[in-house]
């Protein structure tokens, strides 16, 4: 796949309609775990608040939706963190509908890695934010709830890294985290590669696509 910098690049290309209107456009950056979603998202943003002033780009990111790890374990879900069943998906829904609609600002949630936990009301959406980059894995997703997400978004993107790019990002990811390797493999050959395959069997096409 191309440098997320040229991802970038091209996207920003298509998106001149979404620049110039008064009304908020979404742009959504969909794909597996380890496909770079989020520092996609970054370059995006980062370039198209180059080429426009007033800073009118923000990235809005997915992962605040992670149902808790108290509510995981209840739910006996712990070990699938990150399927799409360990999403409040409505609430995500619901928060996008709020943004693409409101003229007032909106917090919004973001996931700390390192506490493992998703913070409420950690970013604020201000009202001179006009195209907003939200990414994650299950923007493009063809089931309830999900699917109802794609009507909101102006332009959707999906990045499909071959499957053995993400297991060994996957695999540095939890390495980076701590895990001894025989650990890491395990959690990214486990539910990490589960999901990165309900990603890229169950999404609807994107406006654009990334794949070598």
């Amino acid at each position: 796949m191309r440098s997320l910098h040229e991802c970038a690049a091209k996207i920003s290309s298509k998106l001149d309609r979404y620049l110039t209107g008064s009304r908020r456009s979404l742009i959504a950056i969909a794909g597996p775990p380890g496909a770079g979603k989020s520092t996609l998202a970054d370059v995006l943003v980062d370039l198209l608040n180059e080429r426009l002033a007033g800073q009118p780009s923000e990235a809005v990111p997915m992962d605040g939706f992670h149902y808790d790890n108290h509510i995981l374990d209840a739910l006996a879900l712990r070990a699938r963190k990150g399927a799409p069943e360990t999403f409040d998906a409505s609430g995500f829904l619901a928060m996008l509908q709020r943004l693409k609609s409101s003229d007032a600002p909106v917090a919004i949630p973001v996931f700390d890695r390192s506490m493992d936990l998703s913070r409420a009301s950690a970013r604020m959406i201000q009202p001179h934010h006009r195209l907003l980059v939200i990414e994650g894995n299950y923007l493009l997703l063809d089931r309830p709830i999900w699917r109802e997400l794609r009507p909101l978004f102006d332009f959707t993107v999906m990045l499909r890294p071959p499957l053995d790019i993400i297991e060994t990002r996957l695999i540095q990811r939890w390495l980076d985290h701590g895990y001894a390797y025989e650990e890491a493999c395990a959690k990214a050959r486990g539910n990490d590669l589960a999901n990165a395959h309900v990603i890229l069997d169950e999404s609807v096409a994107a406006d654009l696509t990334f794949s070598e």
